[in-house]
């Protein structure tokens, strides 16, 4: 069995945009750069529950679109320390098919 899912195709994610995919662990945002690198990290943020993938897409980073608190799409840590965290999956890209690592999202679904 392997451990990756397929959860769609880079050219439905616009550039600097996001899509949604549901896992036990939640909603994960599924973020594509301008320069087709491709992030996930969970939809939520810590603050006032902002979906992430509603945000702006800079660099490597978003926007939450409630209280413009900025976060590494690769880490899922804020730019400022002190203001948290979200998870990050790993996810790759393989032809055009994107793939998410599905122990990740499961792990967190018994804790």
């Amino acid at each position: 069995m392997t451990d990756w899912i397929e959860i769609g195709q880079l050219k439905n994610i616009p550039k600097r945009g996001a899509r949604c995919v549901k896992t036990p662990h939640g909603t994960v945002a599924v973020f594509r750069t301008y320069d087709d690198k491709i992030f996930a990290i969970d939809d939520t943020c810590p603050h006032k529950g902002g979906p992430l993938s509603q945000g702006i897409v800079h660099d490597e980073s978003v926007t939450c679109p409630l209280h413009n608190i900025v976060f590494s799409l690769e880490t899922g840590l804020a730019r400022m320390p002190d203001e948290g965290q979200v998870k990050s999956y790993p996810v790759k890209n393989e032809d055009g098919f994107l793939f998410i690592q599905a122990s990740a999202c499961i792990g967190d679904a018994a804790e």
